[in-house]
C-alpha cells in the first residue's frame, strides 16, 4: 500500500478489506459506528483533525450518506468514530 499527494488531496492505495466496520449502536438522537483502520494507514492521517466526508472516503472508508466523523479517541486514533442523526 502507498500514499500519493495529488492536488491537495491524499490518495491512499489500499484494499478496503483491511478496514473494519463495527455494527451500529444508538442513543436517543444518533446512530453510531466505529471504523478501525489498519495501523499503517492510520499513521498517515491527522490525529488532531476531524475528517470531512471527502477525506474519509479518499482513504477507503465506505459508508452510506450522512455519517460524520465526530470525535477522535486519542488513545486509539486508528479507530474513527462516526455518527448520524436518527431518522425515525
Amino acid at each position: 500500500s502507498g500514499v500519493s499527494f495529488i492536488s491537495s488531496t491524499w490518495l491512499f492505495i489500499m484494499s478496503s478489506d483491511d478496514i473494519y466496520y463495527s455494527g451500529k449502536y444508538y442513543d436517543e438522537y444518533y446512530e453510531y459506528r466505529h471504523v478501525t483502520l489498519p495501523r499503517d494507514l492510520a499513521k498517515k492521517i491527522s490525529k488532531t483533525k476531524l475528517m470531512s466526508e471527502e477525506e474519509w472516503r479518499s482513504i477507503g472508508v465506505r459508508q452510506s450518506v450522512g455519517w460524520v466523523h465526530y470525535m477522535i479517541h486519542k488513545p486509539e486514533p486508528h479507530i474513527l468514530l462516526f455518527r448520524r442523526k436518527k431518522t425515525d
